[in-house]
């Protein structure tokens, strides 16, 4: 309290980056999706074998990838492609360059039915900011 007497700005502050994290985690919880740092998307790749999809355009593919993904442009990304549909078991993880069109698609596959859905927080930018390795050409 003597704290907050001597520096209302600061305890004000406080309070608003207090309220601002407790948000921001409840909003994760009703997102339907989990974001997971780099570290964690290659265990999860590793360990269980996750789809991963890469929704850049082509082009940016190309000059790069995560090693297996698989790409698929957002404007035709759908949650009944064959090739996402038969992966309805696994953990599908969703990039894209900063994160943010990832999880749009990531809310059409929960509403399609996947109950393992990932986005990479950051996207292929948090990727490359943790010297991760990638994969350049259509491979």
């Amino acid at each position: 309290m003597a704290f907050a007497g001597r520096n209302p700005v600061l305890s004000l502050a406080l309070a608003g980056l207090t309220i601002a994290i407790i948000f921001n985690e409840i909003a994760g919880l009703f997102r339907g999706y989990k974001g997971l740092r780099p570290a964690e998307l290659t265990g999860l790749v590793n360990r269980d074998s996750a789809l991963v999809v890469d929704l850049r355009p082509f082009a940016d593919f190309d000059k790069g990838h995560i090693a297996g993904a698989k790409n698929v442009l957002m404007t035709q990304f759908d949650p009944e492609n064959p090739q996402l549909k038969s992966a309805k078991s696994l953990p599908v993880v969703l990039v894209c360059k900063t994160g943010q069109s990832a999880g749009t698609a990531a809310k059409r596959l929960r509403k399609a039915g996947f109950e393992k859905v990932y986005v990479l927080d950051g996207g292929i930018a948090a990727w490359q900011q943790a010297d991760l390795p990638l994969v350049k050409g259509r491979g």
